[in-house]
């Protein structure tokens, strides 16, 4: 993997379904949360469900992204000029533990989706190698079964904005990831739930950004 990324910046509800799915409201603003740069992992490597994620049942899910490494600093850019500062694209699975994040941690997310091996991230393709980051199907499998079919035409906001909208007031450091949200199919909106266990495989895949393959162990 490449270097350890000085941020992991994260946007919940990006896609109308799965806001549905997770009975959430559309957002008029972009959900903000991160994750610690501690819980990435590469692909081939295994999704490790530690013990404190056994405490209260089955709860560790997958969320296929599109991830979007920085390729240099950046403070107030506009929209117009927001992809002028990608470096590359990568496939990421932003996987999240659902007590941990809904009720262990006071409301906020970030623990639930922060322990070791919980960001999944393929090794990243240039940004000259995508023409446009909002046309792309993505495809989520457990064990080759198809959980999650979307497309990034389908995020509520598009990459530049994501950009200019984080950027606004705060520097976003070379080489900090931005995670742009799953499409609908998680495994805890599933009935019944499907929540990952040792095992399984996870496989993301993104048409032209390449596939992050995970084997899940705990």
């Amino acid at each position: 993997m490449k270097p350890t990324p000085p941020a992991i910046i994260c946007v919940g509800r990006n896609y109308a379904a799965h806001a549905a799915e997770m009975k959430g409201d559309l957002p008029d603003h972009p959900t903000i949360f991160m994750k610690n740069p501690a819980a990435l992992c590469g692909n081939g490597d295994a999704i490790v469900i530690p013990p404190i994620c056994l405490e209260h049942g089955p709860q560790v899910d997958y969320e296929g992204e599109l991830a979007v490494i920085l390729g240099a600093d950046c403070r107030d850019v506009s929209r117009e000029t927001a992809l002028d500062h990608v470096a590359a694209y990568a496939v990421a699975n932003d996987v999240t533990a659902r007590w941990w994040q809904k009720q262990g941690s006071g409301g906020q997310w970030i623990r639930g989706k922060s322990f070791d091996t919980f960001c999944p991230m393929s090794e990243p393709v240039e940004a000259s190698a995508i023409r446009d980051p909002q046309q792309l199907t993505l495809c989520t499998t457990v064990n080759g079964e198809c959980m999650q079919s979307g497309h990034t035409a389908d995020m509520i906001f598009p990459v530049d904005v994501l950009i200019s909208e984080l950027s606004r007031g705060l520097t976003l450091l070379e080489g900090t990831v931005v995670l742009t949200g799953t499409p609908a199919g998680v495994g805890a909106a599933r009935t019944p739930p499907r929540f990952l266990q040792d095992g399984d495989v996870v496989e993301v895949d993104i048409q032209g950004v390449g596939r992050l393959s995970n084997s899940v162990k705990g």
